[in-house]
């Protein structure tokens, strides 16, 4: 489906990610796991067209991206970034319709149709009560939830996030991991929590000094040696007994 050969990407003359090649298989939630600084946001950013690959090549449906038009690409793939700057105030609800303009002609409005989705999508990231709320009247939280809502308004068949969980509560965390898993279409996601990562990916792509270590199920690659070589730190490994997933609890000495 969305297949990466030999990919790399310098900047400033600086090698950032070197050598990347993966598969990511239809309906499969990917994470991509790895130290500060060891490439995980730059994939994403080559592969959803922020920045553009200086090695090999990255094509979906075996076409390759560059190749796509915008409006196409944002039908096929859907991105909650890091942070998402915008020059101006819009409301919740006006800004999760944003995520229904790929499917616009010119100056076509609005229909029956983009509004159910927008509430739809709305009610799943739990943003409904925010509708009519201004963005910057919004928490970090907030606003991260309310972006998932407009990616999941542009009903696309890959769901890309970097860093989804970043500024959520311990219950806004679960609740958009059980969204994401639920979803029939394939979820590309950057985690930093490990235990996250075990519990809900199918695959883990282990990312160290700009390229893949190691990729596989949880329970192959979140080894204690694997975790000491890449994150520099110990662990213990458990079975959690409510979930039967990989549990890590980490130390340094």
């Amino acid at each position: 489906m969305l297949k990466i050969e030999n990919m790399g990407i310098s900047i400033n003359e600086k090698q950032i990610i070197h050598n990347i090649t993966c598969t990511v298989n239809k309906g499969k939630f990917i994470g991509i796991i790895g130290p500060n600084g060891s490439g995980k946001s730059t994939m994403l950013k080559v592969i959803y067209r922020h920045l553009k690959q200086t090695e090999g090549i990255v094509t979906l449906h075996e076409k390759e991206i560059w190749e796509t038009p915008p409006k196409e690409l944002a039908q096929q793939i859907a991105v909650v970034s890091q942070e998402t700057p915008l020059l101006f105030d819009f409301t919740v609800k006006d800004l999760v319709l944003m995520g229904r303009t790929p499917y616009k002609k010119w100056l076509s409005t609005d229909n029956t149709e983009d509004y159910q989705i927008v509430e739809e999508c709305m009610a799943l990231a739990d943003v409904s009560y925010l509708a009519d709320r201004t963005l910057y009247e919004l928490s970090g939280g907030e606003k991260k939830r309310v972006m998932l809502a407009r990616a999941l308004a542009q009903k696309a068949e890959i769901l890309v996030l970097d860093e989804p969980t970043n500024h959520l509560d311990i219950e806004h965390q679960l609740q958009m991991m059980d969204l994401v898993k639920d979803l029939p279409i394939t979820i590309l996601a950057a985690l930093h929590d490990l235990n996250l990562a075990a519990a809900y990916c199918d695959e883990l792509l282990v990312m160290k000094n700009g390229t893949i270590y190691a990729s596989g199920p949880p329970q192959q690659v979140l080894t204690a040696e694997n975790l000491q070589y890449v994150f520099r730190v110990n662990a213990e490994i458990s079975t959690n007994p409510f979930t039967n997933k990989l549990h890590l609890f980490f130390y340094t000495k």
